[in-house]
C-alpha cells in the first residue's frame, strides 16, 4: 500500500464538501496570515528603528531616567504579541469551535 495514499471516509469528504467547513477553513485561514503579517511588520518596523534611528531608542524615557526608550518599546512588542496571541486563542476556542461542533454535528449525526 502507497503510504501517500489513504482512503477517507465518506464522513470526511462530506465534511470536507460542506460550505460551512470551507468558510471556517478560509476564515482560520485569512485571520492567522493576517495577524501573521501584522506581528512580522510591528518586529520588522523595530529592527527598523534599532537600524536607522538607534540615537532615538537610546534617548532617556523622559527626563532624568535612567531607562531608554528602547526597553519599553521592546516589552510593549512583546506584550503587545502575547495578547494578540490571547485573543486570537480565545477567538478560535468561541467562534471556530462552535463552528467546528456545529460542522461535526451535522455531518456525523
Amino acid at each position: 500500500m502507497n503510504p501517500h495514499h489513504t482512503t477517507h471516509s465518506p464522513a470526511y469528504e462530506r465534511i470536507k464538501a460542506n460550505p460551512k467547513f470551507q468558510r471556517l477553513a478560509r476564515q482560520r485561514a485569512i485571520l492567522a496570515w493576517s495577524l501573521s503579517a501584522l506581528v512580522l511588520a510591528i518586529y520588522y518596523l523595530f529592527i527598523m528603528l534599532v537600524a536607522f534611528v538607534p540615537g532615538w531608542l537610546h534617548l532617556p524615557l523622559y527626563e532624568g531616567s535612567n531607562l531608554s526608550r528602547g526597553i519599553p518599546l521592546g516589552a510593549a512588542i512583546i506584550i503587545f504579541s502575547w495578547l494578540l496571541t490571547a485573543w486570537y486563542v480565545r477567538h478560535a476556542n468561541t467562534r471556530f469551535d462552535a463552528l467546528s461542533a456545529e460542522i461535526l454535528e451535522e455531518n456525523l449525526a
